[in-house]
């Protein structure tokens, strides 16, 4: 994936989990380190995790990882201020980037070959964006390149990416994300995943 890289956004404060889910264990490592995992299987290059709620404690977790890790002190405006912060840091630690995939640690089954398939997607496409399909919507991991860097650039708000994936649908092509629309939101999902019954 040359010139590609992961933005992994992990600044929530799992308010509705209750306690820090980038940190729940799954097959033997934490959701955070298992979206890390694969990030670095897929030849990203850089990979940055953003930070916000519990930074010491997650960035302690990761320390030794292959990772850049850039704190967001506006982790509580919403997502858009971790996303504008992450694609700097990406840009700052490879100047040549060319594409960025931004992805979320909620999303269990998040692989190295989806995120391939993003890649190979947008090259085959000539789309300049490539989201992941799942359960009647699209979303996130999301792939987009230099075209529009400047877009990421310019959200506020609570405004995730996935308002770009609807204003610039025409250039915009999908992958198929078998079990994307399972994430970890509350205690029964995380009880439910660990069952091997993640949704109804």
């Amino acid at each position: 994936m040359t010139n590609t890289g992961i933005i992994i956004l992990a600044a929530g404060s799992s308010s509705r989990f209750g306690n820090t889910k980038q940190l729940l264990h799954f097959n033997g490592k934490t959701l955070l380190q298992h979206a890390i995992g694969e990030a670095i299987d897929a030849g990203a290059e850089p990979i940055v995790v953003v930070t916000g709620a519990n930074a010491d404690e997650i960035s302690k977790e990761i320390e030794n990882e292959k990772v850049g890790i850039v704190f967001n002190k506006e982790w509580e405006q919403g997502m858009a201020s971790g996303i504008v912060i992450g694609l700097k840091k990406a840009i700052t630690l490879n100047k040549e980037l060319e594409k960025v995939i931004i992805t979320v640690c909620d999303q269990p089954f998040v692989s190295s070959l989806l995120f391939q398939q993003l890649f190979q997607e947008q090259n085959k496409s000539a789309k300049h964006i490539v989201a992941s399909a799942y359960a009647d919507t699209i979303g996130t991991p999301a792939l987009f390149t230099g075209k529009y860097f400047d877009a990421l650039m310019g959200l506020t708000g609570d405004q995730g990416a996935k308002i770009l994936l609807k204003k610039y649908s025409e250039d915009l092509a999908a992958v198929d994300f078998p079990g994307g629309d399972i994430d970890i939101d509350t205690q029964e999902d995380y009880e439910n995943l660990l069952k091997g019954n993640p949704g109804p």
